[in-house]
């Protein structure tokens, strides 16, 4: 399915480039009235640069509200026109496609249950063929980077020029803080691939309750994000979807008034030249630490051979938790953190074991 006719591009390179960009606005179109009062008043705090709304809302289980429909749309053109700020709204098939643009939306968002469906992405992308509309592509909700990239490939082969990327964090089993946890490191590893794709963070979905946006909106900034998607409603706690994690306009603008906002790099050379000498002791610790791995390495090799000859198994599961208790206590007078050391430990067995692995099997 493709769209019926080209979107006439509303949303200005400037107002795409600008940083950090701030979009908010309810997590659904619930009424009219709503979404202009919540335009309104975000618009008023002058802190916003594009209004979101959700029209289709896709649920996890049925008879829970899954959004008004197209209805909405023209409440959101409405609220553009009251307002002059750009509207963004999610799109999972083609006929959304086309009555967002019919309606005038300026950006569209591919979200995370329809980004871990490459069918869904395609039907999405080949509505977008023709089409200048700029298209930010959320972090499927389970964790895997290729699912994402792939969906950003998709929408690039379908002719789209401005496309970011929304972090919204992931599903994990055991996670208990977040509502879907934001597993930093792949949204890092996914900016590190794309570097010319602008990254925003999404703390509400993050979240999923409002008292930890701020941490978590800090947290973003700190690792120079391109802005933010939060949301935002005239009356939270009765919002028909997600209310425990939305905010006020006001709210809104006092949490964003209490970021501190860093900057990448400052035009100083004393900062410069003290930076490239920390930077060169990093270096030189980190080729010392792979010195060490190696060693390590040989060594493990050496009581693979032994436990071939005498038929023993690899994994010796009384010694490697005395690996890990020995590695705690010397961690923590070390100041690291019994996490890193648990993943770090991991990771090193998992590479002894492959090494032993193979030759086991030699």
């Amino acid at each position: 399915m493709q769209a019926t006719q080209p979107n006439t591009k509303e949303i200005t390179q400037q107002q795409w480039n600008k940083r950090p960009l701030i979009i908010s606005g309810p997590c659904s179109a619930e009424t009219e009235e709503q979404v202009l009062e919540t335009a309104t008043r975000l618009n008023k705090t002058g802190k916003v640069d594009m209004l979101r709304s959700g029209i289709w809302k896709p649920r996890t289980r049925p008879g829970s509200f899954e959004g008004i429909g197209t209805k909405g749309l023209p409440w959101l053109q409405k609220a553009k026109q009251l307002t002059g700020l750009p509207v963004a709204v999610e799109v999972a098939t083609g006929k959304q496609v086309e009555d967002a643009l019919h309606f005038d939306v300026d950006v569209l968002w591919i979200g995370a249950r329809t980004t871990v469906n490459p069918f869904s992405v395609q039907e999405v992308a080949d509505a977008l063929r023709g089409v200048d509309v700029p298209v930010l592509v959320k972090n499927p909700i389970n964790p895997d980077l290729e699912l994402w990239t792939g969906a950003v490939e998709r929408v690039a082969k379908a002719g789209i020029k401005q496309i970011g990327l929304i972090h919204r964090g992931f599903s994990s089993y055991g996670n208990t803080e977040y509502r879907n946890a934001p597993m930093w490191h792949l949204a890092i590893e996914m900016k590190r691939r794309n570097p010319t794709l602008m990254m925003i963070n999404d703390p509400s979905h993050i979240c999923g309750r409002r008292d930890i946006l701020l941490d978590v909106a800090q947290n973003a900034i700190d690792l120079d994000y391109d802005g933010l998607m939060i949301e935002s409603h005239i009356d939270p706690d009765n919002a028909w979807s997600d209310a425990k994690q939305q905010v006020t306009p006001e709210r809104l603008a006092e949490m964003l008034d209490s970021i501190v906002w860093r900057r990448e790099d400052i035009p100083s050379e004393a900062f410069h030249a003290e930076m490239e000498k920390l930077r060169q002791q990093i270096n030189q610790l980190d080729d010392e630490l792979m010195q060490i791995l190696g060693q390590r390495m040989i060594v493990a090799d050496k009581i693979g051979e032994y436990k071939k000859q005498n038929n023993i198994t690899i994994l010796q599961t009384n010694r490697w938790n005395a690996i890990l208790e020995r590695a705690f206590l010397k961690g923590e007078k070390l100041g690291l953190s019994k996490e890193f050391i648990t993943k770090y430990f991991d990771a090193v067995h998992m590479e002894s074991i492959s090494h032993q692995n193979k030759i086991m099997n030699a």
